[in-house]
């Protein structure tokens, strides 16, 4: 896994060198298929020595993070096509891969916490340097303040915690916390507004409407999984501290999931609704991992995964249609169909996933997470099944505003999309279903 770090890190000077975009591209594409091929199907940690590792939750989103970046520079081509500084938007996304690399594979609670935060710089410059309005500058400023204000506690967590417990090492760190309500407060907070959760949410719909395609896909596809994934990993220190507070996350994000849902059944944007969603699925997510059960475990790890895929994927479509219309609006996306015949069909499949339906991953996340918290308590039915309605009604909404009715009366053609993008919405639609047939490594991973 080492001798993969090292490959991205000498991918770094290729970047600044002039006509290497196709290189660069093929070289990460490369070394997705490299990684996936590992074969580190062990349930315990391996392969790194005493300051990395991996196991299938890093595995997983490890790779979906190489994943999305290969995709990323597949969806950014007017970057490379305008010559928009095509040099330093490669350097920022293979060092923002390379961080990603070291948050998921690091065994050191205060190395975790230092790539954490590291990987909101190239976000940032992602989303000043190559984003659309000039509305940007605030966007980052949010970006930045949700995140370093909810991250300072966890530092002096973790100090706490390497206190007490004389070592920062994952495998060794169990139940330390105790019940002290002050530590669990401090340790989850950051990782709550990454997720993010309703009522520290705001953040993400602004970044997301701001960021140019390629910063709402790392977003919505890895950056939000951090926050889910830095939860898996700190329960294991919280458990008893989980057990008795828990309750309160699990109301929040589920009332939250259904308002958020309603929210996004007002937008006439289209970043802003698929964003919105994002809040929604993750809050599920955060439900199922606050009951702290196999299944809920299992379940949000599953849904991380598929959503990573499924949203990014939205996102490249709304950005299609951004391309060619000039505008975001539903107002003036409508009656696609009859612009881009061809499109509507990788609108339709990606919503579909996004509703969960068979044969898509969200399915059998959405099942397991289902099952988790009903068995947690009965009464989350309800929620559930309002969270269910709603999130297929603004689903079905987004599709049948922007794909049927009368085409926009400014728009005097129709057209095509390019092979690129094809291939582009293929790579996001085929792991999204395929993965259904080898899910094992995500039901049982723990």
């Amino acid at each position: 896994m080492l001798k993969l770090l090292l490959a991205l890190l000498f991918l770094t000077p290729l970047c600044l060198i002039k006509n290497m975009w196709w290189l660069v591209q093929s070289l990460l594409f490369l070394m997705t298929f490299m990684f996936m091929f590992m074969n580190v199907f062990s349930t315990f940690w391996g392969n790194m020595g005493y300051f990395m590792g991996c196991d299938i939750l890093s595995y997983g989103l490890i790779l979906l993070s190489f994943w999305i970046c290969v995709l990323m520079m597949t969806a950014s081509e007017s970057v490379y096509r305008l010559h928009n500084y095509e040099g330093f938007f490669m350097l920022m996304v293979v060092i923002l891969l390379i961080l990603l690399y070291c948050t998921f594979s690091s065994l050191n609670l205060f190395m975790f916490y230092l790539f954490f935060e590291s990987s909101l710089i190239p976000t940032l410059f992602l989303i000043l340097g190559w984003g659309y309005q000039p509305e940007r500058l605030q966007a980052g400023v949010y970006l930045l303040f949700y995140t370093l204000l909810a991250s300072l506690p966890l530092l002096v967590g973790i100090f706490y915690i390497g206190d007490i417990g004389s070592s920062l090492y994952f495998p060794l760190l169990s139940n330390l916390g105790g019940s002290s309500v002050l530590l669990y407060i401090s340790l989850i907070l950051a990782f709550l507004v990454k997720m993010p959760m309703f009522l520290v949410h705001l953040w993400l719909p602004k970044a997301h409407v701001e960021a140019p395609v390629s910063g709402s896909m790392i977003l919505a596809g890895v950056l939000l999984k951090l926050g889910g994934y830095g939860l898996l990993r700190i329960f294991k220190v919280l458990i008893l501290s989980g057990l008795m507070f828990n309750y309160v996350w699990v109301g929040i994000s589920l009332v939250g999931g259904v308002l958020v849902s309603l929210i996004c059944l007002r937008q006439t944007d289209l970043k802003a609704l698929i964003a919105y969603s994002s809040v929604a699925h993750m809050g599920m997510v955060l439900g199922g991992l606050m009951t702290l059960s196999y299944w809920g475990f299992c379940g949000s790890f599953t849904l991380m995964i598929a959503h990573g895929l499924c949203s990014s994927g939205l996102f490249c479509l709304a950005n299609i249609s951004y391309e060619r219309l000039g505008s975001r609006s539903l107002l003036i996306n409508k009656g696609l169909m009859n612009f881009m015949p061809s499109m509507t069909l990788w609108w339709f499949l990606l919503s579909s996933c996004n509703m969960a339906a068979p044969p898509s991953l969200n399915l059998l996340s959405e099942i397991s997470l289902l099952n988790s918290l009903v068995s947690w308590t009965w009464t989350s039915m309800f929620m559930l099944g309002f969270l269910s309605f709603f999130s297929a009604a603004y689903t079905l909404y987004l599709y049948s505003y922007s794909q049927h009715g009368k085409i926009y009366s400014g728009v005097y053609s129709c057209a095509m999309g390019y092979s690129r993008e094809y291939i582009l919405l293929f790579l996001h639609w085929v792991p999204l279903n395929l993965l259904i047939l080898k899910s094992e490594p995500c039901m049982l991973w723990l």
